[in-house]
């Protein structure tokens, strides 16, 4: 896979070390972190999440990811990651995170699309789902503007930060990515 990955304004590139500070400042905003997995990044689990980053530079297994950083005028201004759900490397899971002082311009709907034109190109993966908490209703919005489809709202499913929380999950097919022969 070639990386970086330009679109029409963002650079795609894999994860440096160099990123911490400005991923930091994303990750470090509980309104940022409200829908994410973990804690707001602290000096702390800055490096212990780096790491992780850093190490997710393609999918030639289970348990590995591609992390990508948007990068626009020079500035990482989120990232975005795609990971194998199961051993044979045909389904995966995509996700995002934007600063919010980003938000509203179309830039994760541009790395969002180029990551699943990767899944679906290069790994020619089957299908691709995101999962997220219903109340961030910008994400979900951003799974019907790329095309996927909502299949499931489970119910307090997660255990999330002290409460339960729901999930919802959106999926879209290799068949229905445009750009796949026969989809507009």
């Amino acid at each position: 896979m070639t990386v970086p990955v330009t679109t029409d304004r963002l650079l795609l590139r894999h994860v440096h070390e160099d990123d911490a500070p400005s991923l930091r400042e994303i990750y470090g905003r509980d309104d940022v972190a409200r829908y994410v997995p973990m804690a707001a990044w602290t000096a702390e689990s800055t490096p212990v999440e780096m790491a992780k980053r850093v190490a997710r530079t393609g999918i030639d297994g289970p348990g590995t990811a591609l992390a990508l950083v948007m990068v626009l005028d020079g500035r990482v201004i989120g990232d975005v990651v795609l990971w194998p759900t199961d051993d044979t490397l045909a389904c995966g899971e995509i996700g995002w995170v934007l600063h919010p002082d980003a938000a509203g311009r179309g830039y994760a709907t541009e790395a969002a699309q180029a990551l699943l034109t990767i899944a679906f190109e290069e790994y020619s993966m089957y299908r691709v789902a995101a999962q997220l908490d219903p109340r961030n209703t910008a994400s979900a919005r951003l799974c019907v503007r790329l095309g996927m489809r909502q299949e499931a709202h489970l119910r307090q499913n997660w255990w999330c930060k002290g409460e339960w929380t729901d999930t919802a999950v959106y999926g879209m097919l290799a068949a229905e990515h445009a750009g796949s022969p026969g989809v507009p």
